[in-house]
């Protein structure tokens, strides 16, 4: 898998020397529901076709754009978009968490309610490196009135890091059953407000459902149920410091269906009720 995202890579950086057109996204206004919105920073490039997206404009209003072949999206830490995927498209997303890089190209068909092609893959990321100082950058310059051409340099430099770290040594590289179990981690970290479970973790990467619970036992520190709840606690923490959502909303969007079940847990998760966390000084100096 990793060699079907290096040549992908390499035939990106080989055949543009420049993006078409680079959008930034920003995290100043509430975002629509089932936006995609985590906490490390995202890298959207469309290979095909077309690619509607709802984001925030500089004036902090919303709207449409639509991304064709050749243009990316950077997405900061906790910004956000709103991809509409109704169309014909193939996009390759790069998502770079704390401890790990993740690769992912879907393609869509128009009219056709499922992804024709899902590849996913994950290494580790290097910390410490040129890369964390490339992603500063960027989330920087996404704020900034005037990007071009500092973001397409910056994106190609981004690109071809990756591309090293997608060729380094195995010796340097951790075993293949991590890099499955830090990728189904990251999946759950974009993914956390729909409608997961443990069957439908385990068809997306095809495996079953014993060998997903027992990826966890072996490389996690807690139940993949467990984590699921704790990213979703997590993300319902900086909902409620970020944004004056109804609880009802802020359990909705973290994926909790029964509110009364959203309190309950956080409660246990926090010792405080979702009201207590938001009216307290921890919820105000986090």
């Amino acid at each position: 898998m990793s060699q079907v995202f290096s040549l992908l890579l390499d035939n990106l950086l080989g055949e543009r020397e420049h993006f078409n057109r680079i959008w930034f996204a920003s995290d100043q206004v509430t975002p629509p529901t089932f936006s995609y919105q985590v906490n490390f920073p995202r890298l959207e490039l469309v290979i095909s076709g077309e690619y509607p997206n709802q984001i925030e404009n500089a004036d902090k209003s919303i709207s449409e754009v639509t991304l064709f072949a050749g243009d990316a999206l950077y997405v900061p830490p906790n910004s956000w978009n709103k991809p509409n995927w109704e169309t014909d498209c193939s996009v390759l997303s790069l998502l770079f968490g704390k401890r790990q890089l993740g690769l992912s190209l879907v393609g869509k068909a128009k009219a056709q309610p499922n992804f024709y092609d899902v590849q996913k893959h994950s290494i580790q990321t290097r910390t410490g490196h040129a890369i964390d100082h490339i992603l500063s950058a960027l989330n920087s310059l996404g704020k900034e009135p005037v990007q071009s051409p500092m973001d397409s340099h910056l994106l190609h430099a981004l690109l071809s890091y990756s591309q090293q770290m997608l060729l380094a040594p195995e010796a340097g590289r951790r075993n293949r059953v991590e890099d499955l179990y830090q990728g189904i981690c990251i999946y759950i970290q974009e993914n956390f407000h729909r409608d997961i479970s443990r069957e439908s973790i385990a068809s997306r990467f095809s495996i079953t459902p014993n060998h997903l619970s027992r990826l966890f036992r072996q490389q996690g520190h807690m139940r993949m149920a467990d984590y699921i709840t704790w990213v979703r606690v997590d993300r319902a923490k900086f909902m409620l410091k970020r944004y004056d959502f109804r609880l009802s909303e802020v359990a909705t969007r973290c994926g909790f269906q029964d509110v009364n079940y959203f309190y309950r847990v956080f409660k246990a998760k926090t010792g405080l009720t979702p009201s207590e966390y938001r009216g307290s000084n921890y919820a105000q100096s986090s």
